[in-house]
């Protein structure tokens, strides 16, 4: 059989230092005299850990019409998790797998790995982090598959996968969406904006009914945030002389918003530039986070 030189698409430096840390680097990116053997379509299943949900249709026809004219250029990585028999489990190359069936292919190229449950769990997970089109669920599924399997907080994740805190923050409050909430966001009814902000309603019996107002009413991520502070029952201070925030101010209140991933205020009492800052969160859960973000643990 012959061997084939191959080599992976480039990893982000956050990223492959996970991998490395894992004792994942060699066995990803040393495919030098490895043997490219004909696997049966029909003996390979997906990986379990595939974080990928939804593959673009039209994309999987473009490359199965390629496949049907040229053929696979780059075989899967596939493992046997039983050796007796004759089956495989894919490690990397899932889409090139479903278009070679759209194709009418009965086998495809393939590289046997020797891998263990808990590393092509991670291999799954990680490899597909680094593609720009997972939709936000899947990314937050992601994130949250590293935290659970290989023990990692949510501060560990961000600083290996070059990711601010709050970023990795808000794609894992996603989770907590209802289910029907979740389903709208996946087909992109609404969007990564707009499911953040449902995520602040206090009142979380009304949180779907006002998603399904959302997509009827085509409502923005301004409006929806106005509409979410008045079920809230915020209440704006009027004073007689109001004070006009500075740009400084404004400026700080977005950056503090994106750090804590909620809705942030800071008051000015004087012209002296005193005042406060008032943090909202949703849960003891959403609590702990933002104490997490400020360094204070309470164990």
């Amino acid at each position: 059989m012959a061997s084939k030189k191959t080599t992976g698409k480039g990893l982000g430096k956050g990223i492959n230092a996970l991998f490395e840390e894992n004792g994942l680097a060699d066995s990803l990116n040393d495919v030098t005299a490895e043997q490219v053997e004909d696997v049966a379509l029909s003996d390979i299943r997906p990986n379990p850990y595939q974080p990928r949900r939804t593959f673009d249709r039209k994309a999987l026809k473009e490359l199965a019409s390629s496949i049907e004219k040229s053929g696979v250029f780059q075989p899967i990585i596939v493992r046997q998790p039983d050796e007796k028999l004759n089956r495989y489990e894919i490690i990397a190359g899932e889409r090139r797998f479903r278009a070679s069936k759209l194709a009418g292919k009965s086998s495809i190229p393939a590289i046997v790995r020797t891998m263990n449950e808990q590393e092509m769990m991670e291999v799954a997970v990680l490899e597909n982090l680094q593609r720009e089109d997972l939709t936000p669920l899947e990314e937050a599924e992601a994130y949250q598959t590293l935290m659970s399997k290989l023990n990692l907080t949510q501060a560990e994740v961000s600083a290996r996968l070059g990711k601010s805190r709050p970023y990795i923050a808000n794609y894992i409050r996603l989770l907590g969406l209802p289910d029907v909430i979740k389903k709208m966001l996946a087909d992109n009814e609404l969007s990564m904006g707009q499911a953040r902000t449902l995520l602040g309603l206090k009142d979380k019996r009304k949180v779907v009914a006002l998603a399904r107002r959302v997509v009827k009413n085509g409502m923005t991520v301004r409006e929806l945030e106005k509409v979410v502070g008045e079920m809230n029952g915020d209440k704006q201070e009027v004073a007689k002389t109001p004070v006009k925030k500075s740009a400084y101010v404004r400026a700080s209140e977005d950056q503090l918003q994106e750090k804590f991933g909620t809705k942030v205020q800071i008051s000015n009492a004087n012209n002296e530039g005193q005042g406060h800052i008032e943090i909202d969160y949703m849960s003891n859960d959403d609590l702990s986070r933002i104490l997490d973000i400020l360094g204070i643990s309470l164990d």
